[in-house]
């Protein structure tokens, strides 16, 4: 499956749009991870636990999102985007998006 952040694929025609594709992950963190992360704030730099959290909820997101994409019959989602909210306090949700279409081969 072709993912493009961009409106469209070079040299490949858009035949056909299927709608939004989406796939999501609400992820909270967990104590072990808190208590290092309370450390890392004290002496700061980059809190490697969490920057890992988020490339695992990223990542789940895209491909859910690809999955969904395939039940809409898609060759390829263009205009992917990424959003992150927070649901509660320590709880987010990853939401990966974009348009399913159908292309040329």
């Amino acid at each position: 499956m072709i993912l493009s952040t961009t409106d469209y694929i070079p040299n490949k025609e858009i035949n056909e749009i299927l709608g939004v594709a989406r796939g999501s992950t609400v992820r909270a963190r967990n104590v072990g991870r808190d208590i290092f992360a309370t450390l890392k704030n004290i002496v700061g730099g980059e809190i490697s636990e969490y920057t890992k959290l988020q490339a695992e909820s990223h990542e789940q997101a895209m491909q859910r999102m690809q999955q969904d994409a395939k039940r809409l019959g898609a060759d390829a989602v263009i205009n992917v985007r990424l959003t992150t909210s927070m649901v509660m306090q320590g709880c987010s949700e990853i939401l990966a998006y974009g348009t399913a279409v159908k292309i040329n081969d």
